[in-house]
């Protein structure tokens, strides 16, 4: 059940790459449940939430209005996949280049929740602090 569960998470996060909505959708719930830190900088960044309800709304974020921010040169540096039970912890860094022209890297760690072989809930962690810098402020 881990590894399937694993292997899910990483099958989905290979798949938010393409931001196609409907293929993204396939790995959720109907009611699953996105949570990041409220007031972080993409939420403020793109005027959306900070905790999105429904696969719909998320493959939305992930498909159409993330690479409003992270415009080009997205990577994900995996540090760690860990899996037990229902839970899948991920620990990453992503870079990217956002639409102000500034550099973004970030270390994130997302705890994904599944049930029935499907993501049902994901909790986002980052630092927020940092992430404020590189989209309103100057990088360092």
């Amino acid at each position: 059940m881990a590894q399937d569960n694993r292997d899910t998470v990483i099958s989905a996060w290979r798949t938010f790459a393409a931001h196609d909505a409907e293929q993204i959708a396939a790995f959720f719930t109907e009611d699953a449940e996105w949570l990041a830190p409220e007031g972080n900088a993409t939420a403020l960044a793109l005027d959306g939430p900070s905790h999105m309800i429904g696969r719909k709304a998320i493959a939305r974020f992930i498909a159409d209005d993330f690479p409003r921010l992270f415009v080009r040169d997205v990577a994900v540096e995996f540090h760690g996949v860990y899996a037990a039970g229902d839970r899948v912890i991920v620990e990453e860094t992503m870079s990217a280049t956002l639409a102000n022209g500034n550099a973004y890297v970030n270390d994130y760690c997302f705890v994904f929740e599944l049930k029935d072989g499907l993501i049902h809930r994901v909790r986002e962690y980052m630092d927020t602090a940092r992430g404020h810098r590189m989209v309103f402020g100057t990088a360092r």
